[in-house]
């Protein structure tokens, strides 16, 4: 890569973006202020793709939806997503001109389901009741995983830009809880205050939560991957303090269960417990509750937690309220009504993006809750795994729920058979994390936003990576 378009250009480059920015700014012409930051997309994209890379982990906490300052005519992420538009369009190019990605990535079991996944839902596109809705999705879907998992996975083969992507994020997440905290201590750490004091970084409470959760196994990684300085350990020890006061004061209950899941997931692969034991235990587990739903529902009825609370104890409860919790009850209607959407159009349901549209008719008058819309403008499923469902049929659930037992299979393989060290500790924290985020997917779905598909593929990304070096390393020493 040519240094003087690297850095000698660089400081120009910036000092004009800004007097431009400034300039605009004071002469109120907010959306033409986005020129800017557009020059600096398109210089990372076209000539440091691993510095556009890490600046869009660092930004994905950051970023904020113009939609705020449109008055909803576009929806975009910024700074990320005009970066990964524009990283998509030149790998492409790149590849197409030059091939440049390792055939090991592109060969990599994950990557061939992710290529199954993206071919379902380019097919579901064509059928799909709203096309136009559905291609902006593939196309999302296209530039989160292409430039972040593909071009990530090729760039982690220098496995020390692992540890900066995430620590990166990290940091950017952190400036987020410390923004919310603040601004939430303002009103006294009210619980409905709770719902929307992380605006405009976050939508909600929920998607907050879900990430401060993500970030914390990756934390204590960190902090037990190698020896620190005193001043390291002390920051480190910071930040996690700070992130489980932050999932504390999120008032998320799926953040905490998941983080719960998480650790019982860490005692499992501690204990080195084989992978089809524990696949048989899901299946028992499944089963049990299946034949006692009845007695399961009648506990649940009797539950009577509110979400509205402010102490723990009772707010972790409430996750079990089917009763009088609106938020508990709403979900239902939701999962019900993709479940019905499924029934309705098993093979390639209703299109990619297109459940928010589509569910109202579906919805059970039983089911029915105070924040229910005859009209279904409430958003999407609440599940990672009902969603797809939904609207890509029942194929979609299964390439869904495919996708995530092969990232973990072999993320956790990886794991048993990596050397000890550094990256031996980085990569169980990332499992974790990833726990928590398919855990709490259950619950909510968050992947078509740039706040967790940077994060979630950026770690199979690394998964990816870190087999292939392995792999090359046992064959040299053969």
């Amino acid at each position: 890569m040519n240094s003087w378009l690297t850095y000698r250009w660089f400081w120009p480059l910036a000092i004009a973006v800004v007097l431009l920015n400034c300039y605009l700014i004071y002469s109120d012409q907010w959306l033409l202020s986005l020129l800017p930051f557009a020059l600096i997309v398109a210089f990372l994209a076209i000539f440091r793709f691993d510095f556009a890379i890490m600046v869009i982990a660092f930004s994905a906490p950051l970023s904020f939806n113009i939609e705020y300052i449109t008055d909803g005519k576009i929806g975009l992420f910024i700074p990320t997503e005009p970066l990964l538009a524009m990283s998509l369009v030149l790998i492409i190019a790149k590849q197409i001109a030059k091939p440049f990605i390792d055939r090991a990535i592109l060969n990599h079991p994950i990557a061939w389901v992710v290529y199954v996944y993206l071919f379902w839902i380019g097919m579901t596109t064509i059928t799909s009741t709203d096309i136009l809705v559905s291609i902006k999705y593939l196309i999302v879907r296209l530039w989160f995983i292409i430039p972040i998992m593909f071009l990530g996975a090729q760039l982690f083969l220098v496995k020390e830009r692992i540890r900066l992507f995430f620590w990166l994020y990290a940091i950017g997440m952190s400036i987020v809880i410390l923004y919310t905290l603040i601004n939430h201590s303002l009103y006294s750490f009210g619980e409905k205050e709770g719902h929307w004091v992380m605006w405009p970084f976050f939508k909600d409470h929920t998607g907050y939560g879900a990430m401060v959760a993500f970030v914390i196994p990756i934390l204590i990684g960190f902090y037990y991957s190698k020896k620190h300085s005193l001043l390291t350990q002390i920051v480190i020890i910071g930040l996690i303090l700070l992130a489980f006061i932050g999932v504390y004061f999120s008032y998320t209950r799926a953040a905490w269960l998941s983080l719960f899941a998480a650790a019982g997931v860490l005692a499992l692969i501690k204990f080195k417990i084989p992978f089809k034991y524990l696949a048989g235990l899901g299946v028992i587990a499944i089963l049990i509750i299946a034949l006692n739903w009845d007695q399961i529902n009648m506990e649940m009825a009797r539950n009577k937690s509110e979400h509205t609370t402010e102490n723990f104890d009772e707010r972790l409860q409430s996750a079990t309220n089917v009763t009088t919790d609106a938020s508990n009850l709403e979900r239902i209607n939701r999962w019900t009504a993709a479940w019905n959407m499924a029934m309705a159009r098993p093979i390639v349901g209703f299109g990619p993006g297109t459940y928010a549209m589509e569910y109202a008719p579906f919805q059970n008058p039983d089911n029915y809750t105070i924040i229910s819309t005859n009209l279904g403008t409430m958003g999407n499923a609440h599940s990672e795994y009902l969603g797809p469902m939904s609207e890509m049929g029942f194929p979609g659930l299964i390439i869904m729920l495919l996708l995530v037992a092969i990232i973990f299979y072999k993320g956790i393989t990886l794991y048993i058979r990596y050397p000890d060290g550094e990256f031996k500790t980085l990569l169980l924290s990332l499992i974790l994390a990833m726990v928590t985020y398919f855990v709490h997917g259950f619950l909510n779905n968050y992947l078509d936003t740039d706040k967790a598909a940077v994060p979630i593929w950026g770690a199979v990304a690394a998964i990816i990576a870190l087999e292939i070096q392995l792999d090359r390393k046992e064959y040299r020493a053969q």
